[in-house]
């Protein structure tokens, strides 16, 4: 069932909403100024009993991923805070909204962050595009620390947090957690070997906790409301808790960012907050950024078992399907950064397909030899096919250099260029035949058609 909160974007609709003054008229920093009279433990006590999912994408629990670190604190080993909103998931644009229509929620989150991993200070690190971002963060760093809420004694506790905004060259690869460190310290950015991992080696070497920025945008609510009653708003409650911001765009006639507590579907997504498709009838959804695998508008759940998390929904449309981590898990494809691309079924899959595997090979690193040279030959396969040329042999080439691919990385992204391409050839074989067949005529006519119905 849909259900509307405001939360985190209380502010959004407010042309002051990036102001200290109009955060503090809603009660801004008062949890960072409980949180310095908490213990570390206490506060990730907290976090856990919100069941919050990590929202960059893969859904870690973040109570658990704080508890990692280090119990005590070696003064020859301090402890960092990361949080990575670089953003650069193709259909993802969630994490901007909250920096630049409400940036303290951000800052306040790394404080109460630097106190529950024993940090003393914490780097956002934001794509260098986006310049309105990164010049509210710095303000709002500004603003906090002229009010005494950061620096050597925040709240008059002796406890030093520090906040940076770090810009990055705006590389994908660098949205991996480990990439983003080596692209903080000014090394190339491409994916380390674990082990091991940032809570032991991280930035500088030092233990490191790498948080997405609306998850750390959202501990302020997860400490305001107590993490059992942010848990509570959820329909997927108890594995996944509270309230999250969910993304739309594409063929839909309002695309936007909408909050809502967890477990929206797509059908509620699409047509009551998306306000519809535009452009003829649904025919596919990729549903948590273009590294997730594509769902038909004519599937349904097959769920054989009661240990299957679909077992609820089983012969239901995947549309009807709570969007979950677990739940999506189940249905073959990823929850991601909870941000759906709608495809019109006057969009053309092949083409859809060719479009993301251009951005996937020139967005790879290079470090690994099976995503550098697989991502190229996926996109020359496709060159073939959209230029007419490609034949059906090339079809079986793209599903064996794409499985090629699965697993054989250092890091997600060789999987996050197969997983769609793997996905859209096996939902849309038959569109892809016979794009083949026809050599793209039939599938350039429903383009125009929809370029057209667009002017």
């Amino acid at each position: 069932m849909l259900q509307r909160t405001e939360h985190l974007t209380k502010r959004y609709g407010t042309k002051d909403g990036h102001t200290l003054e109009r955060y503090l008229a809603d009660g801004g920093y008062e949890q960072a100024r409980r949180a310095m009279s908490m213990s570390r433990e206490e506060i990730v006590n907290e976090c856990k009993a919100a069941n919050l999912r990590g929202r960059g994408g893969a859904g870690f629990p973040m109570g658990i991923k704080w508890s990692f670190m280090a119990p005590k604190v070696a003064p020859e080993r301090p402890h960092y805070l990361v949080i990575n909103a670089d953003e650069g998931e193709p259909g993802t644009f969630k994490d901007r909204t909250l920096m630049e229509k409400d940036p303290h929620s951000t800052i306040e989150g790394c404080i109460i962050g630097c106190r529950a991993i024993g940090a003393h200070v914490a780097y956002i690190y934001v794509r260098d595009e986006l310049h309105l971002a990164k010049d509210r963060l710095w303000g709002a760093i500004r603003e906090a620390k002229e009010k005494g809420y950061l620096g050597a004694k925040p709240f008059g506790v002796d406890y030093p947090v520090e906040v940076y905004v770090h810009a990055g060259a705006g590389a994908y690869i660098c949205g991996e957690e480990t990439s983003l460190l080596n692209s903080l310290e000014g090394r190339r950015g491409e994916p380390r070997l674990k082990p091991p991992f940032p809570a032991q080696a991280g930035a500088f070497g030092m233990p490191t906790t790498v948080n997405n920025l609306e998850s750390i945008a959202t501990v302020p609510t997860v400490m305001r409301l107590g993490g059992e009653n942010f848990s509570k708003m959820s329909a997927l409650h108890p594995k996944e808790g509270g309230c999250r911001l969910y993304g739309v765009s594409g063929h839909v006639k309002t695309p936007g960012i909408f909050e809502c507590a967890v477990g929206v579907t797509l059908r509620e997504l699409i047509y009551d907050l998306g306000g519809g498709v535009k452009g003829g009838e649904l025919l596919a959804v990729i549903p948590g950024g273009s590294s997730t695998p594509i769902l038909r508008a004519d599937e349904l759940v097959n769920a054989p078992n009661e240990k299957d998390a679909l077992h609820a929904w089983h012969g239901k449309s995947v549309l009807d399907v709570p969007m979950g981590v677990e739940t999506f898990r189940g249905l073959g494809t990823m929850l991601g950064t909870c941000c759906a691309t709608v495809l019109s079924t006057q969009a053309c899959p092949v083409r859809a397909m060719h479009n993301l595997m251009r951005f996937y090979r020139v967005e790879s690193c290079g470090q690994c030899t099976p995503c550098r040279e697989g991502s190229g030959w996926l996109e020359r396969l496709l060159d073939k096919i959209v230029a007419g040329t490609g034949t059906l042999d090339d079809l079986n080439r793209l599903s064996e250099v794409a499985n090629s691919i699965m697993g054989n990385t250092i890091c997600a992204f060789g999987e996050g260029t197969a997983m769609p391409a793997l996905g859209f050839l096996k939902k849309f074989r038959p569109e892809f035949e016979e794009y083949i067949r026809t050599g793209g005529r039939s599938s350039t006519n429903r383009l125009e058609l929809h370029a057209a119905a667009a002017e």
